[in-house]
């Protein structure tokens, strides 16, 4: 696909909407809205018995739902995923990692923005909060095993989709060191 012209038709501090014209592989034309947003970080904070979750007001969907901590703290330029994802962990949670594994990057949703998001799994948690930005400020936190978390998937209380993808990579971060470790 070859893009003929963008424009800019929407912009502010935190994304920026192009409209683009392309030329498809068969020769017809179409536009293609792209939402253009920086990368962020998700964070799965675990104390050997219960992941740590918040909980807040999502404008767009309209409703209160829980999900792992997440977001963009930071200038993207100059701090790291890791630092990122430590900021993030102590705004949101009220916690500070000992471990921080990187268990993976994942596009959120390709087919309309450019963004993704690393995931990491966090361990050794100790209590570290810090000011919340004041988009944050409803912000719920709460602490949950494994079948509870499920269990709030079925009730539809729990559909943030980069969570539950990081709950894969999860999964197959265990898995695969598990492997290594057998004989």
């Amino acid at each position: 696909m070859l893009r003929l012209s963008s424009r800019v038709v929407y912009e502010n501090p935190w994304m920026r909407l192009t409209e683009d014209e392309v030329r498809r592989i068969d020769g017809s034309t179409g536009l293609y809205g792209v939402v253009h947003s920086p990368d962020f970080v998700l964070v799965i904070p675990f104390d050997g018995e219960r992941y740590h979750l918040v909980e807040q007001y999502r404008y767009p969907v309209g409703a209160r739902l829980w999900e792992f901590p997440q977001g963009s703290a930071g200038d993207p330029a100059t701090t790291t995923p890791e630092e990122m994802a430590r900021i993030e962990l102590a705004e949101e949670a009220g916690l500070a990692a000992a471990t921080l594994v990187h268990l993976g990057f994942l596009h959120e949703s390709y087919g309309r923005t450019t963004n993704g998001f690393h995931a990491y799994y966090a361990t050794g948690l100790t209590a570290a909060p810090a000011p919340r930005d004041h988009e944050e400020q409803d912000l719920r936190t709460g602490d949950f095993t494994l079948d509870e978390i499920w269990a709030m998937v079925d009730a539809g209380t729990m559909t943030d989709s980069t969570s539950l993808a990081a709950m894969c990579l999860l999964e197959r971060h265990r898995s695969t060191n598990l492997a290594a470790d057998s004989p």
